[in-house]
């Protein structure tokens, strides 16, 4: 038999075993991309998770301490530059990374740890629902009110905005971070079924 060398010998030493056929390699690589996969899902999650804990903890708790006009202004200048690639990946990629993960764990011998991800897809799809759902609006309705022309209640916008936003925010925190640890679960289970 084709025996493959210095790749499948780090191989070896990940999965446990002695020798590696070309059809064992397939399955290796098969493998590492189930856990590549959990990995970046994992990270996306986590940063995403990160993000709106620190709205949470910190962002919203420090904005909250300025007038309304200030709160209001400052917000609408976050909501803009939070949509940049870097947050898109975290945001899209949590979602889309954990799908994959769930793809490549649908393999017979890989399919116990597919319960685990397919919990953490849901939970990232709860949080990609609640932001679009419910923080994404509000957002635009603070930019809309701003925008138009004549006197702003600073006040009365904040008063509508201020605590369903940060309600949404803690339950897509939650959501991520729920995710994660059901991810990192997945991975363990992972790690035991392939040794």
């Amino acid at each position: 038999m084709f025996r493959l060398t210095r790749g499948c010998y780090f191989l070896n030493s990940v999965f446990g075993s002695e020798g590696t056929t070309l059809k064992n390699a397939v399955a290796t690589g098969s493998q590492v991309s189930a856990v590549v996969s959990l990995i970046v899902a994992m990270v996306t999650t986590g940063l995403l998770a990160g993000v709106f804990y620190a709205y949470a903890c910190s962002v919203m708790i420090g904005l909250g301490k300025f007038d309304d006009k200030t709160y209001v202004e400052v917000m609408n200048k976050i909501n803009v530059v939070i949509v940049n690639p870097v947050f898109m990946l975290s945001f899209l990629g949590s979602v889309a990374f954990s799908i994959l993960a769930a793809l490549l764990h649908l393999r017979s011998d890989l399919r116990p740890v597919l319960i685990w991800v397919g919990v953490a897809v849901a939970l990232n799809l709860v949080s990609l629902i609640v932001t679009s759902g419910f923080n994404v609006p509000l957002n635009d309705q603070l930019a809309t009110a701003t925008d138009a022309q004549g006197v702003v209640d600073y006040a009365g916008l904040r008063k509508d905005f201020e605590m369903p936003w940060l309600t949404w925010n803690i339950v897509r925190a939650l959501a991520n971070t729920g995710a994660l640890a059901v991810l990192g679960w997945a991975l363990v289970q992972h790690g035991r079924l392939t040794r």
